[in-house]
C-alpha cells in the first residue's frame, strides 16, 4: 500500500521534554498520544524530516519579560534538558530548527523544507507552537496537512479550537490524520 506522503516534509513541533513530562507545568495531556502519532508517521518521511524546539531567550525583551515573570521554571539554558526532544523520539540526524519564538516558520524552517511539496506537521501545542508555525507558512504559499491525531494542545478543548481555526484556512491548511498520510484506510 503506497502512502499519501508525495514529495512532502513532515516537521514535528516541539516534542520536547518540557510539553511532556509529568509535573511540567507546560505539559500537554495528549503528548504521549502525539508522540506515537509522530513515530507512526517517521519512517514513511525518512529523509524528510525537519523537527523544531521552543527554548527559552536568554535575555526576554519586551512582552517575553512579563511571560518568564510567569513562568519562570522556563528561563532556563537551551541545552537544557527541559528542550531536550523528548525520550523516544529521536531526531536521527534530521534538521533541528531553533527558535525562542512560538512559531517557527521563518528563513531556516524554510530552507530545511526547500523543495517540498507541502507540509504534513504534527507536533505540540496545538493551540500554540503548531498553529504559531501553520498559518505564516500557509500564507507563504506553502501547503500545509496537520496531522490532529499527531498533534496535542494543552487542553483537549484548546486542541479542537486550534484545528477549527486551522480549517479555515482550506485549501492551504488541511487537516487530516496519520492514517489518511499513510494511505491506510
Amino acid at each position: 500500500m503506497s502512502d499519501g506522503t508525495g514529495g512532502a516534509v513532515l516537521v514535528v513541533v516541539d516534542m520536547q521534554t518540557v510539553f511532556g513530562a509529568p509535573g511540567s507545568p507546560w505539559a500537554s495531556p495528549a503528548f504521549d498520544a502525539a508522540a506515537d502519532g509522530v513515530r507512526r508517521l517517521l519512517p514513511a518521511f525518512a529523509g524528510r524530516t525537519v523537527w523544531t524546539r521552543y527554548v527559552a531567550p536568554a535575555e526576554p525583551e519586551g512582552a517575553w519579560r512579563e511571560y518568564f515573570a510567569q513562568w519562570p521554571f522556563a528561563l532556563v539554558p537551551a541545552d537544557d534538558p527541559l528542550y531536550a526532544i523528548a525520550d523516544g523520539l529521536d531526531p536521527a540526524g534530521a534538521p533541528v530548527v531553533t527558535a525562542t519564538t512560538f512559531g517557527k516558520w521563518g528563513p531556516e524552517l524554510e530552507a530545511a523544507t526547500a523543495g517540498a511539496g507541502e507540509l504534513v506537521v504534527a507536533g505540540v501545542s496545538t493551540d500554540c507552537c503548531v498553529l504559531s508555525t501553520v498559518l505564516p507558512a500557509a500564507d507563504a504559499g506553502r501547503r500545509v496537512r496537520v496531522v490532529a491525531d499527531a498533534c496535542a494542545g494543552a487542553s483537549p478543548e484548546d486542541h479542537e479550537r486550534a484545528l477549527a481555526a486551522m480549517r479555515l484556512y482550506a485549501p492551504l491548511v488541511d487537516v487530516t490524520s496519520v492514517d489518511e498520510v499513510l494511505g491506510i484506510t
